[in-house]
């Protein structure tokens, strides 16, 4: 029976990442995954592969809506859905190869199968063929990340109603889609498809889409999908979804309690995702999980049994791979007797639509319902050379400050490229910069990175250069 300082059950970003800094600790560690490639949802069914599909759609999109502005023409454009998913699937290889390079090249014992604690130091590992064996581990990580999630009337057939990961296996681009859901994994892939022609319509129960972000955000990225062709049934409470054999029929009530029913090719399910601990045998070790199906943990990731953590999906706060991945570098270091630092508060979200949705830090409505006394600054996209050079004019950036003190609180962007611009604000909030701070730093020109500075001065004294 092998032995090891530590095991972790699951190799998605927060599973691999905690492996990896454990080894290069000293630790004898081992990882324990049920499927035959590693890298977890994230890397297989997740952030990678719909990552790839949009840069894919979008290619398409600029071709048949912009190319000809540039000055570049091009006849018969057609979508190739079925090489779209190929690449898709070559990057995944590609990348999935990757984490496996780096368990050879850090000495990390990789087990294949489903990994289930007989006891607080025991798992038995059953691979896909049925056989068993067991190891024992001084300290364990529970990475099991999290599933899609849907409610009562929705249940996916993974035929016409899917989840995100058959919406990265279409054979066809269908003429309508249903998206139940505008959070995050709904608008993504909504705009996928909604790229390369199916009529998007998304059901959301909010009275915005991407709710738990800033408002300001919610109503530009609206903007944006209606004018790409979405449409947006707001506020309406799905009751059922059915399967009519060559399509799909939704039921909802709408904020007036009226049944509306709503016909499609497909229907997506983006409600959403669940914590993941099917088959672990938390019981067996006495690890306690909440109502919501979370591990409980400490503010230290340890459950209620001391010798096994839990990270990412799986716990508490947001679903995110990167909030996941400082999750297993901290319980590595803290194992190791080091004094690790995470802040919850400056953990980045951001939504790959086109443009992109960034944001850090409080929203403003998060901060007025505080009470505290803020000062906001904005500047628009269109504002900057750049982003008139590149055709990219929609969007804004918005910075929040604290009224006293002028330190930065939040923000939020909506423009191309606010995936990558976002860590100039995370970087900033982590050393507690004001918006004076922002503002004065000299920023290249010309760039996107403008619209955070002229932003800044705008929260700082409401002197914008460019505006």
């Amino acid at each position: 029976m092998s032995s090891y300082d530590i095991t972790i059950i699951g190799s998605g970003p927060g599973g691999y990442v905690a492996a990896i800094r454990c080894a290069q600790l000293g630790m004898k560690t081992a990882i324990i995954e049920k499927y035959d490639t590693l890298g977890g949802t994230c890397l297989n069914v997740g952030c990678i592969p719909s990552k790839a599909l949009l840069d894919s759609s979008e290619h398409y999109h600029n071709a048949t809506h912009t190319f000809d502005t540039h000055g570049i023409e091009v006849k018969d454009v057609k979508a190739n859905i079925k090489q779209m998913i190929q690449r898709k699937n070559d990057v995944v290889e590609q990348t999935t190869k990757g984490i496996q390079f780096l368990m050879d090249k850090n000495k990390i014992d990789v087990h294949h199968g489903l990994g289930s604690f007989v006891d607080k130091t025991t798992i038995k590992i059953t691979d896909k063929d049925g056989k068993e064996s067991t190891i024992t581990s001084k300290n364990t990580i529970i990475a099991t990340g999290s599933k899609p999630n849907y409610f009562e009337g929705m249940e996916p057939d993974k035929k016409r109603i899917i989840t995100s990961t058959e919406a990265l296996e279409m054979k066809e681009i269908p003429k309508k889609m249903l998206v139940i859901g505008g959070g995050v994994i709904g608008l993504e892939l909504g705009s996928v498809f909604g790229r390369l022609g199916t009529q998007i319509d998304v059901v959301e129960f909010a009275p915005r889409i991407i709710p738990t972000m800033d408002g300001t955000m919610s109503k530009e990225l609206t903007k944006v999908l209606k004018k790409e062709g979405f449409k947006f049934h707001l506020e309406h409470r799905v009751q059922n979804v059915e399967n009519t054999g060559k399509g799909v029929k939704l039921t909802a009530l709408n904020k007036k309690g009226e049944e509306v029913t709503m016909e499609a090719d497909y229907c997506l399910v983006a409600v959403g995702r669940k914590p993941y601990t099917a088959g672990l045998g938390l019981e067996n070790a006495g690890v306690n999980v909440n109502d919501r199906g979370q591990v409980e943990v400490n503010d230290h990731l340890q459950t209620n049994v001391p010798n096994i953590y839990a990270i990412g999906d799986v716990v508490r706060g947001a679903m995110l791979a990167h909030k996941a991945e400082e999750e297993g570098v901290f319980v590595a270091e803290l194992l190791a007797g080091q004094k690790p630092h995470l802040n919850y508060n400056l953990i980045p979200g951001v939504v790959y639509t086109w443009p992109e949705v960034a944001s850090v830090g409080k929203t403003e409505e998060e901060l007025k319902e505080e009470g505290k006394a803020i000062k906001v600054g904005s500047f628009p996209i269109k504002a900057l050379g750049r982003a008139r050079a590149s055709m990219d004019i929609m969007g804004t950036v918005k910075i929040i400050a604290d009224q006293e003190t002028d330190e930065v609180l939040g923000v939020h962007m909506i423009c191309a490229r606010a995936a990558d611009l976002i860590m100039e604000a995370v970087t900033a909030m982590e050393y507690r910069a004001s918006a004076e701070d922002m503002a004065r730093i000299c920023h290249p020109h010309p760039t996107y990175s403008e619209g955070v500075k002229e932003a800044a001065l705008a929260a700082f004294e409401n002197r914008p250069l460019h505006v």
